[in-house]
């Protein structure tokens, strides 16, 4: 008798919208071997035992060098991307933070720079678009290369 099936297991990141005035702070990414030269915003994925307040309260303070306050760490989105792995994206979107961000991880990161709402570069990577352009419209749930 065989025991029960192994079960699905998503990789799942935490994604971080600073948002100041009519800008949002995007990071390029560098050296990492995925999407390097592509924009994106501070990101990783979720320890275990973490909260997803817990993984956006890290990474902005990992990679930005700012402290988030769990009550400024609003819930903004999910997705559900498919990629060479399935996974689970959480967005989180704040204008509230103590410090000033800079670039905290320069082996990952070449540039970080405040880019206007309705002007996001080409290049930004496109689920991270998506997620904002979703955000940004008012979805809460979105899927990315589902078809």
């Amino acid at each position: 008798m065989s025991g029960p099936p192994d079960r699905f297991a998503a990789i799942v990141a935490v994604h971080v919208l600073l948002f100041r005035d009519d800008s949002l702070l995007l990071l390029r990414r560098a050296n990492t071997g995925y999407q390097d030269g592509n924009y994106s915003v501070p990101a990783g994925h979720l320890d275990g035992g973490e909260t997803v307040t817990a993984a956006a309260i890290r990474e902005a303070a990992e990679e930005v060098g700012i402290r988030l306050a769990p009550d400024d760490a609003r819930h903004a989105l999910v997705m559900h991307r498919m990629a060479e792995r399935e996974r689970i994206d959480f967005f989180v979107a704040t204008s509230r933070w103590s410090g000033e961000p800079a670039n905290r991880e320069p082996g990952k990161c070449d540039e970080l720079s405040w880019h206007r709402l309705d002007a996001l570069p080409a290049n930004t990577v496109p689920y991270v678009r998506r997620a904002i352009e979703g955000y940004l419209s008012g979805e809460r749930y979105v899927e990315f290369g589902c078809d």
